[in-house]
């Protein structure tokens, strides 16, 4: 490979009396003509490469063929009409469709016309006490930055200007008056990369202008919180105010509105637990916390005096990981047995009522909905199951199908299954492994081993029709259950976080060792693939054991350990890293990992596709370019290093199916094609 010249210009700092020399500091000015320049060119390379891979188009054609269904969201009431969401097929944008009852479907918002190239997405849809009034937010080019827009429900009809500049924010409103949302200021310099760390949480009054809106939390420098989220109680009494400094662990207020002259009132001054309100009986509150309960607990509360040392034990804690939601009148637990759901439903006194059996074993979510409601839905999927919902009945615990996908699938060709396997210090860790039926385990299945294992996320059966397209290939797809993820609880979370990050990449240096010494794979064979935090584990773990694997695909990574927390958000983050400025021990920690500084001359490394987006403005792209300019300069051998970036896309949510599809062709058959496959291992049937 012969890869554009990507010039050093050195950058010396001093930490703790370590020189680090930073050779591409300059690829971190997304504003910079030197920095576009560079990016038009890596992407010619890439693609020239690219290019030359026999069955890319195959790839690209069989996945539209499979992404062409119809696929329809569980729906939810406001107003006289029932809302969902549903998707052609190929559409780049889901479709916000309502009906009221005995009557057609119309279209309510559809986001393929936001933007001509259907890159402007819709966030959150929100709907006023009537239904009469929606708020939505937008994102501009996958950016996380959000504009709010209000209509009248009835006319579709823009009734006043658009709120600006708000990121990472609900919409909760207040009857039918306001709303509450969350911003930061607008940062000085590059939008897309600038540090933002003031959250604050504001309400706007229905027909005033934005520049009136009263801040109610927060944007106080003195007392910095990263995150502020406001969300009210079903009955409007109370506003509910989550702040935190970090990623994991908020304080929690309450103000009764009631009161017009109420105050705020602690219900937690400190950040050790994460913990939220989640419903209402009056003055009692209801509260789900991991506070000395690591798989966490419902307890409830008199708003009155609502802090710690008076909750009283609703639902208790278990051996397993719980998530809650309510609707009709009862509550319902989510428990994740070994990354599988199970689901329990509770009656307002906190008596167990019956097991909602699923429809097999994977993943659930739903079961919400508005005190009132006479139904709820539910969606069910796994990794070889596309998803489908369900209508509830509430009372006797009784569901009907609601809505099958049609998809030209054969879901009974494939099957998953558990194992569980041991990390290096001897912690049984989880693994899902799923595959076309009757594989054969002769070492040379081309197979993605994915991974996360961070920040508390649970990585939960789920149906994906890229993965689809792979196992078609004969590939295999596993998933193993990292620590720092959030299936087992805090502790587990907790067991991959700052200085204990190396288990993280140690569980999936073991998974891969797994699947080799099991004959699922081979290192030939055998491709490691995560995003965000999940690029991190796959840089590190492919600079750490570069000989375990054909392939890697960092996704959006988290790359530059030193630096991080320097850009946007990513100062929130340092639950889960620590930061380079800590301590002495924590830089050195940091360094060992980070890819950026791990690479070296003379390693073969693998076949690396790195893949990022221009408006990436969560994990700034500049890590991926650091990285990719690293390997580039030291790759030893044949296996090529490349980074594709993606114009006008950001961190992933929102982007248009065209261009999710386009990609994954192209990591697939790079990946095929650098396991030696010069045609598809199974070719899609003519037609």
């Amino acid at each position: 490979m012969k890869y554009p010249k990507t010039n050093k210009k050195p950058v010396i700092e001093n930490f703790f009396g370590t020189t680090i020399v930073d050779n591409y500091r300059w690829l971190e000015d997304d504003k910079s003509t030197a920095t576009k320049a560079w990016v038009t060119t890596e992407n010619e390379v890439t693609n020239t490469y690219l290019d030359k891979i026999p069955y890319r188009e195959q790839l690209k054609d069989r996945l539209s063929e499979l992404w062409n269904y119809e696929k329809v969201g569980t729906p939810f009431i406001e107003g006289d009409y029932t809302y969902f969401s549903k998707n052609n097929g190929l559409q780049n944008q889901d479709v916000i469709y309502r009906k009221k009852e005995n009557s057609e479907p119309e279209v309510f918002l559809d986001p393929n016309t936001f933007s001509e190239d259907a890159t402007t997405s819709l966030g959150s849809l929100s709907f006023s006490e009537d239904g009469k009034t929606a708020a939505y937010s937008i994102s501009e080019g996958g950016s996380d930055w959000r504009k709010i827009i209000i209509i009248d429900t009835e006319s579709k009809i823009i009734t006043e200007d658009a709120l600006i500049d708000i990121k990472f924010s609900g919409v909760s409103w207040y009857k039918n008056e306001g709303f509450y949302y969350s911003s930061y200021d607008k940062p000085k310099g590059s939008e897309l990369s600038a540090k933002t760390d003031e959250h604050k949480l504001q309400y706007h009054k229905l027909g005033t202008s934005q520049k009136e809106d009263v801040v109610v939390f927060g944007g106080i420098p003195s007392e910095k919180h990263r995150y502020v989220f406001g969300s009210l109680t079903e009955d409007y009494k109370y506003l509910v105010i989550s702040a935190q400094v970090s990623t994991s662990g908020n304080k929690l207020f309450i103000k009764d509105l009631s009161n017009p002259n109420s105050k705020l009132i602690t219900i937690l001054d400190h950040v050790e637990s994460d913990t939220h309100v989640i419903d209402n009986r009056g003055n009692t509150l209801y509260l789900i916390t991991n506070l000395n309960a690591p798989n966490k607990k419902v307890v409830t509360v008199d708003a009155a005096n609502p802090t710690s040392e008076n909750w009283k034990d609703f639902i208790p804690e278990t051996e397993n990981v719980l998530s809650i939601s309510t609707g009709a009148g009862f509550f319902f637990a989510n428990y994740m047995v070994d990354a599988v759901s199970k689901v329990l439903q509770y009656d307002l006194d906190g008596n167990l009522l019956r097991e909602i059996k699923l429809p097999g074993v994977g993943s659930a979510g739903g079961f919400s909905g508005k005190t009132r409601a006479t139904d709820l839905y539910f969606s069910f999927t796994n990794y070889n199951t596309p998803a489908s919902s369900f209508k509830l009945n509430p009372t006797n615990g009784t569901y009907t199908s609601y809505w099958k996908p049609s998809i030209a699938f054969d879901t009974d060709a494939f099957e998953s299954k558990q194992v569980f396997y041991k990390s290096k210090d001897g912690t049984k860790i989880p693994m899902i492994i799923t595959h076309k039926k009757g594989v054969e385990l002769n070492g040379k299945n081309p197979t993605i081993l994915y991974g996360y294992g961070g920040f508390n996320v649970s990585l939960t059966p789920a149906f994906s029709i890229a993965n689809a397209v792979w196992m078609e290939q004969g590939g295999i797809y596993a998933v193993p259950n990292l620590r720092g993820g959030g299936e087992y609880g805090k502790k587990w979370h907790d067991a991959g976080t700052q200085f204990k990050k190396q288990n993280v990449f140690d569980d999936f240096i073991a998974a891969a060792e797994y699947l080799i010494a099991e004959k699922y794979t081979s290192s030939k064979f055998l491709a490691i693939r995560g995003g965000s935090n999940g690029g991190l584990l796959v840089g590190a773990t492919m600079t750490q054991r570069p000989d375990l694997m054909k392939v890697a695909l960092p996704a959006v990574g988290v790359l530059d350990m030193l630096r991080y927390h320097t850009f946007t958000a990513g100062a929130g983050w340092a639950y889960d890293y620590g930061t380079a400025e800590d301590s002495k021990e924590m830089f050195a920690y940091l360094k060992g990992y980070s890819p950026v500084h791990t690479v070296k001359k003379g390693i073969e490394y693998p076949a690396t596709l790195i893949t990022t987006g221009d408006h990436d403005d969560r994990v700034v792209p500049a890590h991926s370019f650091k990285f990719a300019a690293e390997l580039q300069d030291k790759q030893c051998g044949e296996n090529p290093t490349l980074i594709r970036i993606e114009t006008n896309a950001g961190h992933g949510a929102g982007t248009p199916v065209t261009k999710t599809i386009s990609q994954y062709a192209d990591i697939f058959g790079f990946t095929l094609f650098n396991m030696g496959f010069d045609a598809l291992p199974n070719p899609p049937r003519a037609k």
